[in-house]
């Protein structure tokens, strides 16, 4: 009764969210609660929901200010003088600019957004790809990959996966800071031999001139927001509160609590400004805690009413003697593709707990289905996903069609995912 109850639970959450009859917001809380309900669960189901709600309350934490510190940092120009120095690095040879379009997206990823990094990316190198000839799917392919392969602590896919198995974000992360590294050498590499490949059909190599040279232009709310005489300080919090959460010394949380004040108070020591710039990016933060208090729901009703537990020994029951321990490989392989097939809530929230508690009865960490799940479930994969806003606002921006964008770059992503998978399990990581 628990499996079967648990099947039609996640069943119906993925139904109702890919088809948008539901929120995810509404589907995570109001599915799980209506199942504990029918399997006689009662007014225990409360208890099943505050644990929940309990377990996720740190990530919820880390991404609010965490969205926060960033958004503050952006406000204050932080990113102007790197980005202005890479568009005038990048000249007018198509090996520069598309691998300074692929530092530039890799830098404004930091806050861990894709679509801001788009939105900031291609209007500053389009009318370049425009004005020489490149090909415009090689500027939405290095952005997606850039971006893709930039899965931080703080990002979607890592909070969700966090929030679903109940691990610290540092546990999850650490280990994978090498594989990382690969894939990052990976982006850059391809993005030299893409801008190789267009110097040589456009005859654009050394020592030709043409007269174009790309421009940001910023708004003049944008301007009075910008603090470019606090730069270097600005620079050097930032990279302090990273290292200091990577490494682990002090709880995300804390870190970015801490961050985000004195961003405020370094930045704009008024109080109405302070003010304004919390609600500047309210939003977006509360809209994402939203969805992973909702998600605190649906994993402690699953665990407390047994449901999991109960799905995953059938499951287990199915899986031949000695292959267990191939799930984390088979996830690692098979996480780009599906990003195609599921929306990050439905896979983070109701695909991978299942698989997680799975691996546990086998014998394999949880710990490691979350990983494997990170090389390519709407890291590597969400820039060409049909179920991400941020892929339709990147062909949009890009004047270019999604069919074409996804044949494209799908090989790049996929690519970049399996090397990766590779990398980690050649280093133990699974």
């Amino acid at each position: 009764m628990p499996a079967t109850l648990g099947v039609i639970t996640i069943l119906c959450l993925l139904a109702a969210v890919m088809s948008k009859r539901l929120s995810p917001l509404v589907a995570l809380i109001a599915l799980p609660i209506i199942a504990a309900l029918i399997g006689g669960f009662g007014l225990q189901t409360s208890a099943f929901i505050i644990t929940g709600i309990k377990n996720v309350a740190p990530v919820v934490g880390m991404f609010v200010f965490a969205i926060l510190f960033f958004g503050v940092m952006t406000d204050a120009g932080m990113l102007d003088p790197i980005i202005d120095r890479i568009l005038r690095t990048v000249g007018t040879r198509p090996t520069r600019i598309v691998v300074g379009t692929s530092l530039l997206a890799l830098l404004v990823h930091l806050d861990g957004s894709g679509a801001v990094t788009f939105l900031v990316t291609i209007p500053a190198m389009l009318p370049l790809y425009t004005r020489l000839g490149i090909d415009r799917r090689i500027l939405a392919c290095v952005a997606a990959m850039a971006a893709g392969v930039n899965f931080l602590p703080w990002t979607g896919p890592v909070l969700r996966s966090s929030a679903a198995l109940h691990v610290p974000v540092a546990d999850l992360f650490q280990p994978l800071i090498p594989v990382q590294i690969v894939g990052l050498a990976f982006v850059f590499i391809s993005a030299w031999l893409l801008g190789r490949r267009e110097e040589k059909r456009l005859g654009l190599g050394k020592g030709v001139n043409v007269d174009v040279v790309p421009q940001r232009v910023l708004s003049e709310q944008e301007e009075v927001l910008r603090r470019p005489r606090l730069f270097w300080l600005n620079l050097l919090l930032t990279i302090v509160v990273m290292a200091v959460m990577i490494a682990g010394w002090v709880d995300p949380v804390v870190m970015f609590m801490v961050g985000t004040v004195l961003a405020l108070c370094i930045n704009y020591p008024n109080v109405d400004a302070q003010r304004a710039r919390i609600d500047a990016h309210a939003k977006t933060a509360l809209t994402m805690a939203s969805i992973l208090l909702a998600a605190g729901v649906f994993t402690g009703i699953m665990q407390g009413t047994g449901m999991l537990k109960a799905m995953a020994e059938v499951a287990v029951a199915q899986i031949p003697a000695g292959h267990g321990k191939l799930i984390p490989m088979v996830v690692g392989f098979l996480s780009m593709p599906l990003s195609l097939l599921f929306d990050p809530d439905s896979f983070y929230f109701g695909v991978m707990p299942v698989i997680a508690e799975v691996g546990r009865t086998l014998g394999i960490d949880p710990l490691q289905v979350a990983q494997a799940s990170l090389l390519g479930v709407h890291t590597t994969g969400f820039p060409v996903s049909p179920l991400t806003p941020a892929t339709f606002l990147l062909v949009g921006l890009c004047k270019i069609e999604l069919a074409d964008h996804q044949r494209f770059t799908i090989p790049f992503l996929f690519g970049a995912s399996v090397l990766m998978t590779l990398t980690a399990l050649l280093l133990g990581v699974f």
